[in-house]
């Protein structure tokens, strides 16, 4: 690991703080289930086995060296933990078999049992534990979001028909279903979590009229009580729902493919991180290395201006995904410095570089600039030719092949 991101403990830095304070752009994969291939185990027995579990995530930060790790996604955990009957493939995502809630009295069978008892969700805790003991990045989970919780319950299509035709059933199943997600997001806080995703696929088939009430208030209670950086992952195209999903108190939002993020950047509070969106399936599993690349570099580009973004995948990657193009999506990410502004001392921390000044970070001050293959030039030393992009003095634009002057201080530092 090239240690650009020191460990973050609870409650000590905000998910834009360490956007904003990393020299580079953040590389966040969702990486859990590709680590099954690390340990020569199945998708299955790392959903039971908390020590194997931890060997897949270490081996994944140990081989592509991410800026931050999450454990294996896994949907139907919370509710197995109720009792709803859960299929495991040996090397795909557990499913729901059965929604049984039909009506309000149907909750009551899920009432006698503690699902922080579950040997599952005690696995996922201890995989947390052993993650917060012996990884030196920041640490994350996921919890599944009240709403999809409810959805699975109840069934997708059946509960998002009953905020309409029986909203009342929804809101007491909901209301069940938050208790859950909260006393497990606490127990991963506990556990030692640094972040915490929240997953609200369901959440998707909401109106931004309905998404407070069902799903975006209840998603606010939980965070409310959280220490962790936390963050709030729907699946599909959530154009619509971003200025709702940007009020729930999410530090961040993980978002898919199909949403265009230099449009999203400007529908969110700027406090807030989009943290996404190469597709992990259509690019990561079917396209090339160079092609990962292209995807790469273009969403970098697209994001340069704006420091609330984190690179990371639109979901979690499948187990197929190739490792040569996990590593070209971790090169490629790896190569851009930190667009966002610091108005720090002088300067302003520009993009398209591997150097920094000391403190304050590469900047336009006083006319210098910074490139992406050269180290930085002390002050009045001249100018030293490079093939990337740079920002000339006075101006908010980049232009690519031209003489590069980096007037910084002797103190300069490579990273």
């Amino acid at each position: 690991m090239d240690g650009v991101i020191p460990r973050v403990g609870v409650n000590i830095m905000r998910l834009i703080d360490m956007a904003r304070n990393s020299p580079r752009r953040l590389v966040v994969p969702l990486l859990g289930y590709p680590g099954a291939r690390l340990t020569n185990s199945t998708l299955r027995q790392n959903g039971f086995n908390a020590e194997l579990h931890f060997r897949s995530v270490s081996n994944i930060v140990e081989r592509f060296s991410p800026d931050a790790v999450f454990f294996m996604m896994d949907l139907s955990l919370e509710a197995g933990a109720l009792g709803l009957p859960v299929r495991y493939p040996l090397n795909e995502s557990p499913t729901v078999e059965e929604h049984p809630v039909k009506r309000i009295e149907d909750l009551g069978q899920f009432k006698v049992l503690d699902p922080m008892n579950d040997a599952r969700i005690r696995s996922f805790i201890r995989v947390m534990e052993l993650m917060k003991k012996h990884l030196s990045i920041p640490c994350g989970g996921y919890v599944i979001g009240p709403f999809t919780l409810a959805g699975l319950m109840m069934g997708a299509t059946e509960i998002t028909m009953a905020t309409i035709l029986d909203p009342d059933l929804v809101r007491y199943t909901i209301e069940f279903s938050t208790q859950v997600c909260r006393r497990y997001a606490k127990a991963l806080a506990d556990a030692g979590a640094d972040m915490i995703a929240i997953l609200e696929p369901t959440a998707v088939l909401l109106s931004p009229q309905a998404f407070p009430e069902f799903c975006g208030n209840h998603i606010s209670e939980i965070i409310s009580e959280m220490k962790p950086m936390m963050i709030l992952h729907i699946c599909g195209n959530t154009t619509h729902l971003l200025s709702e999903m940007s009020k729930t108190g999410a530090q961040g939002l993980s978002l898919d493919a199909a949403v265009d993020f230099p449009s999203a950047v400007h529908r969110v509070d700027p406090e807030v991180v989009l943290i996404g969106n190469i597709d992990p399936v259509g690019v990561m599993v079917q396209e090339s290395p160079d092609q990962v690349r292209e995807r790469v570099r273009n969403l970098l580009n697209a994001m340069f201006p704006y420091e609330n973004f984190i690179l990371s995948t639109g979901c979690d990657l499948p187990l197929e995904t190739p490792f040569e193009n996990i590593d070209a999506f971790m090169d490629e990410g790896r190569r851009q410095m930190n667009g966002g502004i610091h108005q720090e001392d002088e300067g302003r921390l520009q993009t398209s570089g591997n150097c920094r000044q000391q403190n304050v970070g590469c900047h336009r001050a006083n006319g210098g600039s910074r490139q992406e293959s050269g180290s930085c030039c002390p002050a009045n030393e001249g100018r030293r030719q490079v093939k990337a992009a740079y920002c000339q003095a006075g101006e908010n634009r980049c232009e690519a092949d031209e003489d590069c002057c980096c007037q910084t201080r002797s103190d300069a530092l490579m990273i």
